[in-house]
């Protein structure tokens, strides 16, 4: 089904991604393994973490997935990454993604002359 192999998927890059980075001991052996295959309404869910720090977590349905994942940067700082993902796409978390700017002022406030002055209907001509 579509959510076995998205899950094969998602469980295959991020055992690609743990093996290919520098910072990563590659001696690292997984200290735990769980995986419950989808059952007759498409749940799932699977967890893993190895001895180098990374905890790895997902579960999901036909109408979204929820994970979280843990790891130690190459300067030595723990990340934490938490994310959902349904119809509205893909929403991560963690306090090392950037944000974005603050909104300038002038633009608050040009917000709030609009929204205070909303325009006049639009006449019809007769």
């Amino acid at each position: 089904t579509i959510a076995k192999y998205n899950q094969l998927q998602l469980f295959c890059l991020a055992l690609i991604g743990c093996a290919c980075a520098d910072n990563i001991n590659k001696d690292a052996q997984i200290r735990s393994f769980q995986n419950e295959a989808s059952d007759a309404e498409g749940n799932y869910q699977y967890a893993y973490e190895t001895s180098n720090g990374i905890q790895f977590q997902e579960a999901g349905n036909s109408n979204g997935v929820r994970g979280a994942l843990t790891y130690v940067s190459p300067e030595g700082e723990p990340i934490s990454l938490s994310y959902t993902a349904d119809e509205e796409g893909y929403h991560p978390v963690g306090d090392h993604l950037p944000t974005p700017p603050p909104v300038p002022a002038y633009v608050l406030r040009a917000l709030e002359y609009i929204r205070t002055h909303p325009p006049a209907p639009a006449q019809k001509d007769q």
